[in-house]
C-alpha cells in the first residue's frame, strides 16, 4: 500500500515510511524525517496545497 507524502508529493510505501504523523484522525506517511518536521510545523499549508503546482520530481 502506498501513500502520498503531503510535503513533497512522493509516493511512500506505508510499511517503509521514514516517518508517520497523525493529524485530525488521519495518518500521513513521509519519505524522510525532514518532511514530517515540515508538516508538523504547518500541516494546513500542505493539506491546502494538495493537488497541482508544487511537485519536485
Amino acid at each position: 500500500m502506498a501513500a502520498k507524502d503531503p510535503v513533497c508529493g512522493m509516493m511512500v510505501e506505508e510499511s517503509k515510511a521514514a516517518a508517520t504523523y497523525e493529524y485530525k484522525g488521519q495518518t500521513y506517511y513521509f519519505c524522510a524525517p525532514g518532511c514530517k518536521a515540515a508538516f508538523e510545523k504547518d500541516p494546513e499549508k500542505y493539506l491546502k496545497g494538495d493537488g497541482e503546482g508544487h511537485h519536485h520530481h
